[in-house]
């Protein structure tokens, strides 16, 4: 039996499993589709503290060695449910039955679609969700990428080295993103806003050839010539696997403050997937501190 099983290898995962470890409890973490979430797929990462400057995968991976150089151990499998047994929990994959006496949910957020007919269809035959892991396909082509926050500035960023043109199209008339990074998009030649505008349709065959707009002040629509659309609007919780253990908002994030508890006993959660205003990987991972010592100490106290 584990101390602590961990759902999510992401940033508050792995922080997580790194305080568990150095106060001595046996820590198992789970995530289907390996180890440091969405922020491997940031080039660069600027904004935690002490560290100027380090690639998101670079970071992540730091994080992992330091986890398991600790003793956490890791499975790439899929949680699909918690059992809550009292003191003793089970956390049930689509292959196995893990027994421990806590559990921290920490499964980050996955990418928000545009909710386009056929985006399912064209995933993957021009509609991509990660400019840094797809961007090379598009190499001397035109791409459109959707949204106006951060993800979207640095995808645009990225894009713009490799594609000929790039579209940033977002619904508002002003970037969400922060100004450096505003800044270093508008001084790229290749690179043209389209805004007030949102996604309407899907133009191709078998892949892509266009994306039509249309803008939300004169309703007027256009259609951007491109092979390549990314989507970087936002994110959207995957808990619906643990309602009947951690109670969920109308968004479907887990319901916890700044303590980390779900109203559960010896149920935890951290990161992106709990209701928070702040969404940043140093809240992440000050989240899986939070989490992983309340563990810890309500461990000690049933023990």
């Amino acid at each position: 039996m584990y101390d602590i099983v961990i759902i999510g290898a992401g940033p508050a995962g792995l922080s997580a499993a790194i305080y568990g470890q150095r106060a001595g409890k046996e820590t198992l973490l789970i995530d289907a589709k390996g180890f440091g979430g969405q922020i491997i797929n940031t080039p660069d990462v600027e904004n935690y503290p002490g560290i100027k400057k380090v690639s998101g995968l670079e970071l992540a991976t730091n994080l992992y060695e330091q986890a398991t150089e600790l003793g956490a151990e890791i499975v790439y499998e899929k949680a699909v449910g918690i059992e809550d047994a009292g003191q003793h929990k089970k956390v049930k994959t689509e292959s196995a039955v893990y027994e421990t006496k806590s559990v921290i949910i920490s499964t980050g957020a996955k990418n928000r679609p545009m909710g386009l007919e056929q985006e399912e269809k064209y995933t993957g035959a021009g509609v991509s969700y990660c400019a840094t892991c797809d961007g090379a396909f598009f190499r001397g082509r035109d791409v459109a990428v959707i949204g106006g926050g951060n993800t979207a500035l640095e995808d645009a960023e990225v894009l713009s080295g490799i594609a000929d043109k790039v579209y940033l199209v977002h619904r508002r008339d002003q970037l969400r993103g922060e100004e450096a990074n505003v800044k270093r998009l508008r001084e790229k030649e290749n690179v043209e806003f389209i805004l007030d505008s949102v996604p309407v349709e899907l133009v191709g065959d078998t892949m892509i050839s266009g994306l039509k707009v249309k803008n939300v002040k004169t309703e007027e629509t256009i259609t951007l010539l491109v092979q390549g659309v990314f989507v970087a609007i936002g994110q959207m919780p995957d808990n619906q696997d643990f309602a009947d253990v951690a109670r969920l908002d109308d968004k479907g994030y887990v319901t916890a403050g700044e303590d980390c508890l779900t109203g559960t006993p010896g149920i935890f959660t951290a990161g992106d997937c709990r209701t928070k205003k702040v969404r940043q990987l140093a809240t992440a991972a000050a989240d899986g501190a939070v989490a992983a010592l309340a563990a810890v100490e309500y461990i000690n106290n049933i023990n």
